[in-house]
């Protein structure tokens, strides 16, 4: 039930009886000014000039039309251009009714697309870090989301498991003649630093590793026996990582630059024969006109090295080519940061030039800031290194343990435990998921873990609260037939703020921005909040206004579950 696009119809239908041009695009808003209208349109001034009506004129004929309807009880103009819609309580109590029989809240399933979403993706023989959270959340809620709207969604973590690292770790290996059955995580991450200093100042080892990377890639047994193992110890590390997050991510999801390694070779030679790529100095290069180096010259992209060895813009290349050809994808959205733009855009412009993909093909980047801390630079730890997201977790559960301990001495300590840890990790997510992907943001503990305002704890309790109100009622779910009623504007604007709820889905599904979702439950939390203090719930006149409004409550709860479930966070029956 989308209000919005149900008004904009509406509207259009009746420009399209005024004028014959079909592009007006009317923009209806939320009326924030006036608590008895609900809607308006935004952009009557710029459509009037458009058809070269007067403001008013044209305000005139639209209310004749609309006043027709039964959706609306009214409709009035407002200087200096807007045409005001209240919707009629019944016909949003119908709504409503709807909805409460639907397990899907009224939420229809959209046209089916194959959608690879690209996320995660971390790199082996290091622990994922703080700079992770953000690529793995926000791409798992564009999961969910999509998933729930009936998309064929592909999860891809497009791990770096095929690149220098791998040499530089093999020969480091070898030379301090460290035992495989003895590596761990923590302990290839310390080594895999060792490797980098050495590969930097030594050239010799640099040479070698180089070597080895190269001999990796053509399908070395020894090389090939070392890097399964070091693929194994980390993913399956960072998979007890995504489990605590509670994302989706699973075993089967890995998809590393090592799965399109048969396609490298082919590609570069068709690039070749399509006079696409061009040998330039014992290097294999593709020159793109569109990109300008520091000179003014054509940028070229490097596919293949002197050594034979291939790069990440190869990786990338097949990647998409496999994505379009073997998967069929229709849309293709990558979450990483914005150092990598311009990379992903030369990889996509190749393919493109190749005939590799269609033009049809959707291709999307959606970047996202940094988590900075308080002073305002990249959140690390005191000696300078970047925080291990497993450190991040651990303090997060933490210091939900504390606080709910001291808040509720008497849990158990069983419901302690459970509670912290949804808690702590909810508030990490929550706090990231609700700032604008776009923007940095910095990092506080005491306001991810406030039980006030746009925050994790605020949403899970408030959910909590509407539980426990409806299990006070003790009135079974079947017994709930009668009709909601709507006469008081609280419960009117909470019925307006629950319908609101597929507009946000839709929104999210077109531009992966999960702080919309936060902000809309957060809004439906306050909303509810209202409602209570001012509209008696178990303690009404009549038994039917009691039903009504325990209805109400029944879809916030349902709404608020849903929501919170779409970014990946639990919801709690008691705080």
């Amino acid at each position: 039930m989308n209000l919005k696009n149900i008004i904009k119809k509406d509207i259009k239908i009746i420009l399209s009886k005024i004028s014959y041009k079909n592009t007006l695009d009317p923009i209806i808003t939320l009326n924030k000014k006036n608590n008895s209208d609900h809607y308006q349109i935004n952009n009557l001034i710029k459509i009037a000039t458009t058809l070269n009506l007067k403001t008013c004129e044209l305000a005139e004929k639209i209310m004749f039309y609309i006043n027709k309807k039964h959706m609306y009880k009214k409709t009035s103009f407002s200087e200096p251009g807007f045409v005001n819609f209240t919707i009629c309580n019944n016909w949003l109590s119908e709504a409503l009714e709807k909805i409460f029989i639907s397990p899907r809240l009224g939420i229809k399933y959209v046209h089916s697309k194959n959608i690879v979403i690209d996320y995660s993706s971390p790199n082996i023989a290091k622990e994922m870090h703080v700079g992770h959270l953000r690529s793995t959340i926000i791409g798992d809620v564009m999961v969910r989301v999509l998933s729930f709207l009936g998309h064929n969604v592909i999860k891809a973590n497009h791990i770096g498991d095929w690149g220098t690292q791998f040499g530089m770790l093999i020969a480091y290996l070898e030379e301090k003649k460290i035992n495989n059955k003895d590596l761990s995580l923590p302990k290839l991450d310390k080594f895999y630093c060792k490797a980098k200093i050495k590969y930097d100042s030594d050239k010799r080892f640099a040479e070698k590793s180089r070597k080895y990377v190269v001999k990796l890639q053509y399908g070395d047994k020894y090389c090939y026996k070392i890097w399964k193992k070091l693929v194994f110890i980390t993913m399956s590390e960072n998979y007890k990582i995504y489990k605590r997050l509670n994302v989706t991510l699973e075993k089967n999801d890995t998809m590393g630059e090592s799965s399109y390694k048969n396609m490298l070779f082919d590609i570069v030679e068709d690039l070749k024969n399509k006079k696409i790529a061009i040998e330039h100095n014992g290097s294999v290069i593709v020159f793109l006109e569109e990109f300008k180096n520091r000179i003014g010259k054509s940028m070229g992209v490097i596919i293949q090295k002197k050594d034979k060895g291939f790069l990440y813009s190869t990786i990338d290349i097949a990647c998409i080519k496999y994505r379009y050809e073997t998967l069929h994808a229709d849309r293709i959205i990558f979450y990483t940061d914005s150092r990598q733009h311009q990379h992903l855009i030369q990889a996509w412009m190749i393919a493109k030039k190749a005939n590799y993909i269609s033009k049809e093909l959707l291709l999307e980047h959606h970047v996202f800031g940094m988590m900075l801390s308080p002073n305002k630079q990249p959140f690390k730890t005191r000696d300078g290194n970047t925080i291990k997201l497993s450190t991040l977790l651990n303090q997060g559960v933490e210091k939900a343990r504390k606080l709910i301990k001291q808040k509720k001495p008497n849990f158990s300590k069983k419901v302690l435990i459970q509670l912290s840890s949804i808690i702590g990790i909810s508030a990490i997510k929550y706090s990231d998921l609700s700032k604008n992907r776009h923007m940095n943001y910095i990092f506080d503990w005491e306001k991810m873990l406030n039980f006030e305002g746009n925050t994790a704890p605020y949403i899970q309790y408030a959910y909590t609260r509407i539980i426990s109100l409806i299990k006070k009622s003790n009135i079974p779910l079947k017994k709930l037939t009668s009709k909601i009623i709507l006469t008081e504007s609280y419960e009117i604007h909470l019925a307006i703020k629950i319908l609101e709820f597929e507009e946000i889905i839709l929104l999210i599904e077109k531009k992966g921005t999960p702080h919309v979702m936060c902000k809309y439950i957060y809004q439906l939390s306050t909303c509810f909040s209202n409602f209570y203090e001012n509209c008696s719930i178990l303690f009404s006149k009549t038994i039917k206004t009691r039903k009504s409004r325990l209805k109400l409550s029944i879809l916030t709860a349902k709404t608020l579950k849903r929501g919170l479930s779409m970014l990946g966070i639990k919801t709690i029956k008691k705080m």
